[in-house]
């Protein structure tokens, strides 16, 4: 059975994902409205009753300012970590929010989500891979530097939203004041375009059909330049920009040709 991917929105303003089979699906943060998310699942012909739960991968505000409203409307459990919830500073009460364990599975019907801890500049911040037992997508955005549990989960995928946030030469020629550059190249802040790319060729899955280039700065990237050098560089993997405007297409991964798919 495949999984259906699609990324609502990615960047600094929002972040959103939707990873599902036919009967259920997951949501991985809720930085857009309870109104936009269902907007755009609307137009991409996913119903949004499909979704069981919500994760968050850590609190800054485009990963969690539309949680309260999505999952009170829709009656939605959050599973974040407990140093993620002390610091969410939205209200929370009345809604059912769920402790994962990093390594640990959570069941969300057919789906199994895992997550794992990642360096960022969040209390308690992690990744997530998501599988039906057949086909594991990941989604690995806001990571400062890879390290081995990067690597040991981008193993087992057949797709991966990874970051790619900043060109190298757009960063230090642009107007960000010193401290800033210092926190996003540092090792708690985003993956560069050259340091996603290095991670791809040299940890790629060999049945990887799809990366998603994730949270691609405003300021400091280009999307078609971060789409030229990894499509010179994919060897069949289908690239993908997960943009900062509009939801991407959905995407079928798994069971053969992992073609674009609708109607998830």
């Amino acid at each position: 059975m495949p999984l259906f991917v699609t990324s609502l929105n990615s960047g600094s303003n929002a972040n959103c994902y939707y990873v599902g089979n036919g009967t259920e699906a997951i949501l991985v943060d809720a930085g857009l409205s309870c109104r936009e998310t269902e907007r755009r699942m609307k137009r991409l012909g996913l119903d949004v009753g499909r979704v069981k739960a919500v994760f968050i991968s850590h609190e800054h505000t485009d990963h969690i300012k539309g949680l309260p409203v999505l999952v009170r409307k829709h009656h939605l459990p959050v599973y974040m970590s407990p140093g993620t919830y002390r610091r969410t500073g939205n209200d929370l009460t009345g809604i059912a929010v769920r402790p994962f364990v990093a390594h640990e599975p959570v069941a969300v019907g057919g789906l199994s989500v895992t997550a794992f801890p990642k360096p960022h500049d969040a209390a308690d911040p992690h990744s997530f891979v998501v599988s039906n037992g057949e086909v594991t997508v990941g989604v690995f955005t806001d990571i400062g530097a890879p390290c081995e549990h990067l690597e040991r989960y981008f193993a087992k995928c057949q797709a991966a939203f990874l970051e790619a946030n900043f060109d190298d030469d757009m960063l230090e020629r642009g107007s960000y004041p010193y401290y800033l550059k210092r926190r996003i190249r540092g090792g708690h802040g985003h993956l560069s375009n050259a340091r996603a790319l290095a991670f791809f060729n040299t940890h790629r899955p060999a049945g990887l059909s799809h990366l998603f280039l994730s949270h691609l700065s405003k300021n400091n990237n280009c999307p078609v330049l971060v789409k030229d050098l990894f499509e010179s560089h994919a060897n069949g993997t289908e690239i993908v920009i997960a943009s900062r405007h509009e939801e991407t297409a959905v995407y079928c991964i798994g069971q053969g040709t992992g073609s674009m798919g609708h109607g998830a």
